[in-house]
């Protein structure tokens, strides 16, 4: 009977599903932290148990500090688009509809998209890698033995500044963007100028769209900040387990922000 269990044990099929049950346990329990701390930074922010002063440094850092990399990231994709769709449109006679094929683009999706990427990666693992050094070295350990809650004092206000401040990062994000496709497009195209581009956007964006965009990247921006605290949270495992933390705060914040951006498009464009 053992020798029976020692090679199924060594079987593909066992270890596979070993792995993949794994991988599920983990999912559930990363899930279900996550939701937790997501009640208790809510119990803190109903209450106005608010540090402005944290809060304000955080959303220098979410916002100040990452609107370079977000600029540059949304404005070439945008270049991009203009530069592949431009002569296209002008080919098909659809030069007078440039303007609004790149605003509706950039306003529904792509800025918010690219501009929450970039979040993630600049802002997103320097959280997760903050809190991990914390946890890894006893840091948070001390603050509790002081009576100090990390949920309020770390939490609330990375998750307050990412909500607040990730609409303001997307409106300039997608205004660069569509300048840019705007003079992308005068440059790659025939017969597109500045005013017919300018008319186009103004023609196909409406005030719906902007509002969405702002609530989605609201959402965003709160999301990533608590995927990415609660990530670095809970580390353990010395240098090591920062990076860990750190990796795993990076893809659930993708994921997060995809399965985000999919609920607002059901919800308002199906």
């Amino acid at each position: 009977m053992a020798n029976l269990e020692f090679y199924i044990k060594q079987t593909i099929t066992y270890q596979v599903t070993v792995m993949v049950l794994r991988h599920v346990k983990e999912f559930f329990e990363t899930f279900g932290d996550i939701a937790y701390r997501f009640c208790q930074v809510m119990k803190y922010l109903i209450k106005l148990q608010i540090n402005i002063k944290q809060v304000t440094e955080q959303a220098s850092r979410f916002a100040v500090d990452s609107l370079p990399i977000t600029l540059s990231i949304v404005s070439m994709t945008a270049i991009i688009l203009a530069m592949q769709i431009a002569p296209e449109m002008v080919k098909q006679g659809g030069k007078d509809y440039i303007g609004l094929l790149v605003a509706l683009t950039m306003v529904r999706e792509v800025g918010v998209i690219m501009s929450g990427f970039a979040i993630i990666s600049m802002i997103g693992s320097s959280q997760a890698s903050e809190l991990a050094t914390m946890r890894v070295t006893d840091q948070i350990d001390a603050m509790k033995v002081l009576k100090v809650s990390p949920f309020q004092y770390l939490f609330l206000p990375r998750v307050l500044a990412g909500f607040i401040m990730m609409p303001f990062v997307v409106i300039i994000a997608s205004t660069f963007g569509i300048i840019a496709g705007g003079i992308t497009a005068m440059f790659s195209a025939k017969d597109v100028t500045w005013l017919s581009y300018v008319t186009s956007v103004w023609q196909g964006l409406y005030i719906r769209d902007i509002n969405i965009m702002l609530l989605k990247s609201a959402c965003f921006g709160g999301a990533i900040s608590l995927i990415s605290s609660s990530c670095g949270y809970d580390a353990k495992g010395g240098a090591k387990g920062v990076g860990i933390a750190t990796t795993k705060a990076v893809v659930w914040s993708f994921v997060a922000i995809v399965i985000i951006d999919c609920i607002f498009a059901v919800s308002f464009y199906f």
